[in-house]
């Protein structure tokens, strides 16, 4: 039955910036539940454990997924490693002040509907979400590390050890719709006519396991494959004999070869009539590039990313962008090396 004023079941919907209106956090297939990454749980002593003054209490994991995009020993973690930098200032206790910012990346609610969870001020939240944004942009980049070859081959799932057995990592580019800025430079620098909105592109590149090792800085939506890759600093991470793993989008044969370093992408006609027997024989290969489409996937669970960016966090995107990504390898690996 159709609702009036909203589109038919065969009207052609538009979603606001890609709304992921289920939980992907709940939907990882069976196969990709490996080791998570943790670390030494502090207990608090009695004198550092405020009693929260939320109503909202994370129980188990489904709530901690559900609001912060990691399990809740993870969240725990997170808090005891953080809560030191919390201000002296706040009548919020630490744990509740990293919560709020975790929801705010999570479920992007506004402010108003933050204010009211947390019992203050709009003024507050917002004063609450920069000061966090910054501390834990800082505190968590060791999360995303570019893992040394060594560990690249240790921990290679079965499906890269069939086809693919030198891969080094996955890359592709994202983006997320921005709101609408008044300056009519700034909308000409980020719209882009694919979207037919302003946005924002960033390079992701995980390694064959799923496992974020790099996120690049958000550049205009203008902006090309091809130049984020050469001037967003992932070809350092690159050393002689890797090879990267690249949708057909990325003409960047040249700069790799620049480093001596392999390009693995689909192969695709072009001008020519046909593929070879060995372009088919790699095309029929297993499709192990959707691995880091589950990955950005993962990245996206954060609404901030997937929605549209609120205007004035446009100054802390990059910051934003660095946050999800450690918390996405906080869940662990993306596939099993079973």
């Amino acid at each position: 039955m159709e609702v009036p004023g909203e589109p038919g079941p065969t009207s052609q919907t538009f979603q606001d910036a890609q709304t992921q209106w289920s939980d992907p956090a709940m939907e990882d297939h069976t196969y990709s539940k490996g080791p998570t990454i943790t670390c030494a749980v502090t207990s608090l002593s009695s004198s550092e454990s405020l009693q929260p003054v939320v109503e909202l209490t994370l129980k188990d994991d489904t709530d901690c997924l559900l609001y912060t995009g990691i399990p809740l020993l993870e969240f725990k973690t997170l808090v005891s490693c953080l809560q030191h930098f919390a201000p002296k200032s706040s009548a919020l206790p630490a744990e509740d002040q990293i919560l709020l910012t975790l929801m705010k990346l999570r479920k992007n609610f506004v402010f108003a509907d933050l204010a009211k969870r947390f019992k203050m001020s709009p003024g507050q939240v917002s004063k609450t979400l920069k000061f966090w944004i910054d501390v834990i942009a800082v505190h968590t980049q060791d999360l995303i590390p570019w893992l040394p070859r060594e560990t690249i081959k240790a921990t290679l799932p079965q499906v890269f050890m069939d086809s693919f057995p030198n891969t080094t990592c996955m890359i592709d580019r994202t983006e997320s719709v921005l709101q609408k800025a008044k300056n009519l430079d700034s909308r000409t620098e980020s719209y882009t006519h694919y979207y037919a909105s302003n946005t924002v592109k960033y390079l992701v590149a995980t390694a064959p396991s799923g496992i974020v090792m790099y996120i690049s800085e958000a550049y205009g939506g203008k902006c090309s494959d091809r130049f984020i890759t050469q001037n967003s600093g992932f070809l350092d991470h690159l050393r002689a004999g890797d090879e990267v793993m690249g949708d057909r989008g990325f003409t960047i044969r040249d700069l790799l070869e620049e480093r001596n370093v392999g390009l693995i992408m689909p192969a695709f006609t072009r001008k020519k009539s046909q593929l070879t027997n060995e372009q088919v024989t790699r095309t029929r290969s297993p499709n192990v590039h959707i691995h880091i489409e589950r990955a950005i996937r993962r990245l996206k669970v954060y609404k901030i990313l997937s929605q549209t960016v609120p205007i004035h966090f446009v100054t802390k995107i990059d910051k934003i962008l660095k946050i999800c990504a450690a918390l996405v390898n906080l869940r662990g690996e993306l596939i099993s090396r079973k």
